[in-house]
């Protein structure tokens, strides 16, 4: 499933319906209706969102992803509203929002009930053209899933006015309540759910367990963080390597545009099934995971390029540790640092190894939230250069994915950062990325994807990557080994 924009969507001109949850006069019994008081307190990176976006003139705007994904038409529109309310009662995390009070700090939740939360089902005039059609889609999902609002998500349901083309299904939820794999499963459930409100086959969805109770054991296991723990250690020695930030993409993007403009943005299959599987071979006869070999390749990219031979990004690990958070919609996601030095590396054998032991070493450490780490140091910093990686080969669906036209969306940004996603995915392996809409950013970013595309068909097609920068050059004599860090005692 690639991961893009809405503008990289092809949506067809058509007839719209807005599917807006409420609580209230609408709900099924009068005993369910409203909400109630919930002492569960948020996970922490959800506090953090909060509080960012309490502070930021956007004020959570255009921090949401999604999905888009289509469906056999005609839309029988009570089946589908059905079908939405079911699965709002299976995810607590649709039902319950969590707000601060912007005067005193303090965090307080509501949660409804099953069962109460009703559907306000507001159809739009006709859109002639598709431009129609995404101008108020953009405008929806940018203004009305900020996370300091419930709900914090919505449905859209697309008419197209060609009879003969199938439905498609909108769906945007701000990130402190869904995260990258959330949005793939919900291609699948609203699917499942709605078949089986038209008579279909039973859904048969596996149990979800709640998004609150994963905040709630989160902050137990963390409540209690010393200096001396190895997620501090290991996010305070990356911190200091790097002068006090986090990682910054490897190759110069220049400095930030004074002007407020969205981020660029592209998206690519790099290999097709056959190739990643190739690729991956390579990569298990290192004695190494396809993900090390996707570092691996990362870092000999960089240095390819005069990035460098020491490799530092922040990769994003998920947190679905119990099988009750398989299907649960939230944000399980925790973060860590990954820094190793390829110069010298006299084979891709050895790079991989290098990528492996340091992922072997850190991955670990992102079951400790990055905000409670960042507590207990008394510092903050922002990721500048992420990379994230799923294998969603055996996500629910996934062979329908096609079919589907089915997608994961994401927002607008304006940060000057570079964020890279590399799915694998029963198409092949596809890399999205965004980036500062620059000149310089541009041709830097899609220069790295280039020789980093080059550079996976090597290894998929020959076992083996050749490369020459990486094991001429060596660290910058330069580096310090002291930093700018703030600890609290």
């Amino acid at each position: 499933m690639e991961f893009t924009e809405l503008a990289d969507y092809a949506v067809p001109a058509g007839t719209l319906t807005e599917w807006i949850p409420s609580v209230g006069p609408h709900a099924h019994t009068p005993e369910a209706a409203g909400w109630q008081p919930d002492p569960r307190p948020t996970s922490y990176v959800h506090e953090a969102h909060l509080r960012t976006s309490l502070s930021s003139p956007r004020r959570g705007r255009e921090s949401w992803l999604g999905a888009a994904f289509e469906i056999a038409g005609p839309l029988d529109k009570h089946a589908f509203r059905r079908a939405v309310l079911n699965w709002i009662d299976r995810h607590e995390a649709m039902r319950s929002s969590a707000s601060i009070d912007e005067a005193t700090g303090e965090m307080t939740r509501v949660t409804a009930a099953q069962g109460a939360v009703d559907i306000w089902q507001v159809e739009q005039e006709r859109c002639a053209q598709s431009s129609e059609v995404f101008e108020h889609l953009q405008y929806l999902f940018d203004e009305f899933t900020s996370p300091l609002i419930w709900p914090a998500y919505a449905f859209v349901t697309l008419e197209p006015l060609d009879e003969t083309r199938p439905i498609t299904v909108f769906f945007a939820a701000d990130h402190s309540i869904i995260d990258g794999l959330s949005t793939v499963l919900v291609a699948h459930e609203i699917a499942a759910l709605y078949g089986e409100e038209l008579g279909g086959a039973p859904a048969a969805l596996f149990e979800a367990g709640s998004y609150l109770d994963f905040g709630s054991s989160e902050r137990e296991r963390n409540a209690e963080l010393e200096h001396s723990h190895e997620a501090v250690a290991i996010w305070r020695d990356l911190l200091i390597d790097g002068d006090g930030q986090l990682p910054d993409f490897p190759l110069d993007i220049g400095d930030p545009s004074p002007d407020d403009v969205p981020q660029g943005g592209l998206s690519a299959w790099v290999l097709d099934p056959e190739q990643a599987d190739s690729f991956s071979v390579a990569c298990r006869k290192t004695g190494n995971s396809l993900f090390a070999g996707l570092l691996g390749v990362l870092a000999i990219t960089g240095a390819e390029l005069g990035g460098g031979t020491q490799f530092r990004t922040v990769t994003p690990v998920h947190t679905r540790d119990e099988p009750q958070w398989a299907s649960a919609l939230g944000w399980f996601v925790g973060l860590c640092p990954i820094s190793f030095d390829i110069a010298g590396a006299e084979s891709f054998g050895s790079v991989v190894a290098a990528a492996s032991a340091e992922v072997k070493k850190t991955k670990p450490i992102a079951r400790v939230p990055l905000d409670r780490v960042f507590t207990t140091l008394g510092y903050s910093a922002r990721p500048r250069f992420v990379v994230s990686f799923m294998d969603v080969r055996f996500a629910p669906a996934a062979e329908h994915w096609p079919d589907w036209n089915a997608r994961a969306l994401r927002s607008k940004q304006y940060q000057h950062d570079v964020y890279i996603w590399i799915n694998r995915t029963p198409q092949g392996i596809n890399i999205a990325a965004r980036y500062p809409n620059t000149e310089l950013a541009t041709a830097r970013v899609h220069e790295y994807i280039g020789t980093f595309r080059a550079l996976l068909t090597e290894v998929a097609d020959t076992g083996t990557a050749s490369f020459s920068a990486a094991t001429s050059q060596h660290p910058d004599p330069g580096h310090s080994d002291t930093g700018r860090i703030a600890t609290s005692q």
